[in-house]
């Protein structure tokens, strides 16, 4: 009795995850695999220059690894800063100088790839305007430092950026 009751539960347990298994494939299956630029919605994020928007492709970057589409209009500069995730960019139009404390600066052109370590200081700017993946592979966040590597609160490194709001990408 005890091994028909068992071969019995062993039976509807595999029946169960097969019938989730292929209700979630069939859930997938009817999800569009991507989506174009124009059919994503961009917004601006709080504490980051106005002149930038941005568009989560996946993940959550609040709760961990994610990857956004940016916008950034021309003259737009991320002033320097650092996050606790590893960055990864991927220039999709327009170009983008990336500086990292202690290196060269970078002109990452259409196509072009750069990566910042964890909690490297760095900024960004894109002169005539850009549109580039934003890939961090854990919650996203952003500390702002000045000049000598200093902790500064958002407000204090946005007001030094001389932005317009008209200016930001839509």
């Amino acid at each position: 009795m005890h091994n028909r009751l068992q071969s019995c539960c062993i039976y509807f347990a595999a029946m169960l995850a097969a019938t989730t298994a292929s209700s979630v494939l069939a859930q997938a299956a009817a999800d569009p695999p991507g989506r174009n630029i124009a059919d994503m919605k961009f917004a601006e994020v709080p504490g980051m220059p106005t002149c930038a928007r941005a568009s989560v492709q996946s993940g959550d970057p609040s709760k961990g690894a994610s990857i956004l589409l940016a916008k950034m209009a021309a003259g737009c500069v991320f002033p320097w800063h650092w996050h606790t995730p590893n960055e990864n960019l991927m220039m999709i139009n327009g170009s983008g100088l990336v500086e990292m404390k202690g290196g060269k600066a970078f002109t990452l052109k259409p196509g072009g790839f750069a990566q910042m370590p964890s909690k490297h200081a760095h900024q960004v700017s894109c002169p005539k305007g850009c549109t580039l993946y934003v890939n961090s592979d854990a919650a996203f966040d952003m500390h702002y430092v000045d000049t000598d590597g200093k902790d500064i609160s958002p407000a204090e490194a946005l007001k030094k950026v001389h932005e317009t709001p008209a200016a930001a990408p839509k």
